[in-house]
């Protein structure tokens, strides 16, 4: 069986920062690392899942909002995938896009969005100051971001 490519990372080198994933056909993925892997330095359940639901919330709200297709974390706790149509989003457009709602979840003054029973089936573990917290952390470390700096 081939490894796939999150797999082929060095996750012992790897920093936080964004990173283009891949591309599969128009379809490009970014990684959104916030943690260095293999460290036990881990976003918790409650800081990956309050991040989710604000980015979430403020991607399918944006401007290029018909061009973002999922924002979800990663299974080890390090970050979040973003998935975006490139014909509808360059990769300078995306990398600004995420400054800006980074920018923007770190500023978030309203209730988290999704925080009821009817709406997510873990609304309890939501909290908006650690959703803050984190969204200050990645968008000072991504301020200066470019499409040059994309690779592993």
């Amino acid at each position: 069986m081939e490894r796939i490519a999150s797999f082929q990372v060095d996750h012992n080198k790897l920093r936080p920062g964004l990173y283009l994933s891949r591309r599969d056909g128009d379809i490009v993925t970014f990684d959104l690392r916030f943690k260095k892997p293999n460290t036990g330095d881990l976003l918790s359940n409650a800081e990956m899942h309050s991040v989710e639901h604000i980015i979430a919330t403020l991607l399918r709200n944006s401007a290029q909002k018909d061009a973002v297709i999922y924002f979800g974390p990663m299974g080890c706790q390090t970050g979040f995938y973003f998935l975006f149509d490139e014909r509808r989003l360059s990769l300078k457009e995306a990398v600004a896009l995420l400054q800006q709602v980074f920018r923007n979840g770190a500023a978030w003054e309203g209730p988290m969005p999704g925080k009821a029973p009817a709406e997510c089936g873990n609304y309890i573990n939501l909290d908006t100051d650690l959703a803050r917290k984190q969204c200050a952390y990645y968008s000072a470390l991504i301020q200066d971001w470019t499409e040059e700096k994309l690779a592993y």
